[in-house]
């Protein structure tokens, strides 16, 4: 006698450990423009990571008027006008946020991501508390006066 196929529907995955493409890297999210692909990325990403990318996102929404998104090597990018300003990558440990033109900005940020180019500066946030909301948004608002990079089809 054959079984029935249960109704029963699987509850969603949480992740609670980045996946292991992430442990160095960017995450394998396919890259897209627009804003779903972003929200996507960051559900997929764990805790804390995830709150503190959801807080970065959040405080850009609020700072930019017409903020475009999109998911680019493996991270969320964002840019108002001619080209991408910033972007925000969960790894083991904490968040990437880095401004593509980041020596320009004041103060400069502190961190040289390896591998952004020469002129990239950022932060390292580990928790939601290390986000400094005000200076991030000075920086975000600096970081779009300047031209951006890769320009938008």
């Amino acid at each position: 006698m054959a079984r029935k196929p249960s109704k029963r529907t699987a509850a969603p995955a949480v992740l609670t450990t980045l996946p292991v493409a992430m442990t160095g890297r960017a995450s394998p999210a396919k890259a897209a423009d627009g804003d779903e692909p972003v929200f996507a990325y960051i559900r997929s990403l764990p805790q804390p990571q995830r709150a503190i990318a959801e807080r970065v996102d959040a405080l850009a929404a609020r700072t930019l008027p017409g903020l475009e998104r999109s998911v680019k090597w493996g991270m969320a990018w964002y840019g108002v006008g001619d080209g991408w300003c910033f972007n925000c990558g969960g790894f083991a440990g904490h968040v990437k946020l880095t401004f593509g033109r980041g020596t320009a900005l004041k103060p400069v940020p502190p961190m040289a991501p390896i591998g952004m180019g020469k002129d990239s500066r950022g932060v390292d946030l580990a928790s939601v508390d290390d986000l400094d909301e005000r200076q991030v948004a000075s920086w975000m608002k600096q970081a779009t006066a300047i031209p951006g990079f890769g320009k938008r089809k």
